[in-house]
């Protein structure tokens, strides 16, 4: 056993608090659950002495407590801790945990179990492990589909290192959480005080010149390249290294609907919009930067183009099926190698660069003469068109540098398009399922307070999500949102699917739409009211911008604002 000179007589709870401690974590989000009083007791006494502790935010839904994780980590990249409830509350958690693995986020996520049932020595655990939640091979065996990592830590003694190792793991890419069982009479065991040792950032590999200088001459040599990106701006550093990349070689963009953040400046005159239709027989040259499954269905493959995937872990683990037709792979930190490619752009053809400036500059005005001509219409219409919402949320931003969480479905397309954001870290759609979107949008208020967050969520989406417990996290920890519901009273994607695969069925012939209809709901923004939030629902056109407004001073005085909005599709 190694020597400590640290005072002992503590318990586990107190190794977990001093672990996440040393690992750097601001915050523990947690689901309550009974296992953690030895954590609560920990840090009743740290606060009462003085002594450090990450902050501790009680919230009462575990899709709350891992979404808020997952938000906070888009922004600030770093690792913080979960606690669930025993296998139920890993379960109900479950989502957002997968969620933030398919957003690449790290975090640290423990629940409990009993090893002993109460048949043991020391204090006893409780009856409720042995009727009801244990669960067969351990909550760690019902993790590991879902997180990046999993196990038990089985003594006291190694628990505060293996949430060290949990933390380090969790960190390395490819990004993603990782899962520890602590079973209750560990964290009850008396503990020698020993620290954990604090981890660092990790480290980056690096493509190699050797490799990158091939790739530049393969650009060089190009006619009609490409870039291809879904995540990149996910990366520190990757928007805007994207952005010097693109500009030092004259290269269009293409974020595909697949993409999930903010990955390049919708305004810039290379962005090339979200098509990759178009460059599939054009394109002699394709880039896919932190792409995970560019080509749909995945056997359609680009009839001429060369492909060179740029990725730090181009074959994510997670991914069930992945095809990628790589030609050429440039692996090691993406920042890191755009910026090497970015100092080979020499020597360029000048006139093969000018023609394929010219080609995008016409493509780029088209698609910003389409977004025109759309939204001309929009405000012309009878009712609200959900392009008036996005457009009108574009003008209110102006300035204020937002960052907006999306979980539209349907309308998901026409809120990229329209928001046009244009800054790292302004834009993330959720991931692996709905109803984390409100969670992951406190999360990223939490991490960037000073800038207003707006969540986008469809009706459907909203009623999937934990409303209640997420309102009470708003106005527990002061993290003001501006909530923007896109409301068409009807569950479109399932009713869109249902028309697409059977186009003549009976559905069609009767009328009978099952599981579509959403007409039967209340008022959604009445559900804020009892917390005191600023509510409104909204159904003309005139009436839109003047509440939007509203609701956004509501924000910046720190209350958050639910806006309804009826709109027409």
């Amino acid at each position: 056993m190694t020597d400590s000179s640290n005072t002992s007589g503590v318990d586990g709870g107190d190794a977990v608090v001093s672990a996440f401690n040393a690992v750097g974590a601001d915050y523990i989000f947690c689901s309550s659950g009974s296992e953690w009083a030895p954590v609560w007791e920990s840090l009743a006494r740290r606060h009462r002495d003085g002594d450090p502790a990450p902050a501790y935010l009680d919230l009462t839904h575990e899709t709350v407590a891992v979404g808020m994780a997952t938000g906070y980590g888009l922004i600030t990249r770093r690792p913080q801790g979960v606690l669930l409830h025993a296998a139920p509350g890993l379960l109900q958690g479950s989502m957002a945990i997968h969620g933030a693995l398919l957003a690449g986020v790290p975090m640290v996520v423990a629940s409990s179990e009993s090893s002993t049932y109460g048949d043991g020595p020391g204090q006893d655990p409780g009856g409720q492990w042995y009727r009801n939640l244990s669960i067969v091979g351990g909550p760690h065996g019902v993790a590991q589909p879902f997180t990046k990592w999993s196990t038990e830590a089985a003594s006291v003694h190694t628990l505060p290192t293996m949430i060290t190792r949990a933390a380090e793991l969790s960190w390395r890419a490819p990004a993603g959480p990782a899962y520890l069982n602590v079973p209750l009479e560990i964290l009850l065991e008396d503990w020698d005080g020993r620290e954990a040792k604090p981890i660092v950032a990790p480290g980056s590999t690096h493509s190699s010149p050797d490799e990158v200088d091939p790739v530049a001459g393969m650009i060089r040599e190009a006619k009609n390249p490409v870039i291809v990106t879904e995540t990149v701006g996910r990366e520190g550093g990757g928007f805007e290294a994207l952005v010097a990349f693109a500009e030092a070689w004259n290269i269009p963009v293409v974020e595909p609907d697949s993409a999930v953040c903010g990955n390049f400046p919708r305004d810039h005159p290379l962005h090339a919009g979200s098509d990759i239709g178009p460059w599939m027989d054009e394109a002699d040259l394709i880039l896919l930067v932190n792409c995970r499954v560019p080509f749909y269905p995945p056997s359609r493959r680009p009839s001429k183009a060369t492909i060179v995937v740029i990725d730090e872990v181009p074959q994510r683990p997670h991914v069930v099926y992945q095809v990628l037709f790589a030609d050429r792979y440039l692996e090691g930190n993406v920042a890191n190698t755009l910026r090497q490619l970015a100092k080979r752009a020499k020597d360029l053809d000048g006139a093969a660069v000018a023609l394929r400036r010219a080609a995008q500059d016409e493509r780029y005005a088209a698609e910003q003469a389409a977004i025109a001509g759309a939204e001309a219409e929009a405000e012309q219409a009878e009712g609200i068109d959900p392009v008036l919402v996005a457009a009108t949320l574009r003008t209110l931003l102006d300035g204020k540098d937002p960052i907006v969480v999306d979980e539209t479905i349907t309308h998901s397309r026409v809120v990229k398009r329209h928001l046009k954001t244009s800054d790292p870290d302004s834009y993330f759609y959720v991931q692996g399922g709905l109803g984390q979107g409100m969670a992951v949008a406190l999360g990223a208020k939490l991490a960037a307070q000073g800038r207003p967050v707006v969540f986008t969520v469809g009706d459907g989406a909203l009623t999937y999500n934990p409303v209640i417990p997420s309102y009470d996290a708003s106005n527990a920890y002061g993290l003001p949102l501006l909530i923007v519901v896109f409301n068409n009273r009807v569950y479109k994607s399932m009713n869109l699917n249902h028309r697409r695969f059977y186009p003549e069925g009976a559905a069609a012939e009767t009328g009978e739409w099952l599981g579509t209809d959403l007409h039967r709901l209340p008022r959604l923004a009445a559900f804020a009211e009892p917390f005191g939030m600023h509510t409104e629902t909204v159904d003309t056109p005139d009436a839109l911008a003047p509440a939007l407004e509203r609701a956004l001073k509501a924000v910046a005085d720190g209350t958050t604002a639910v806006v309804d909005v009826l709109v027409t599709r």
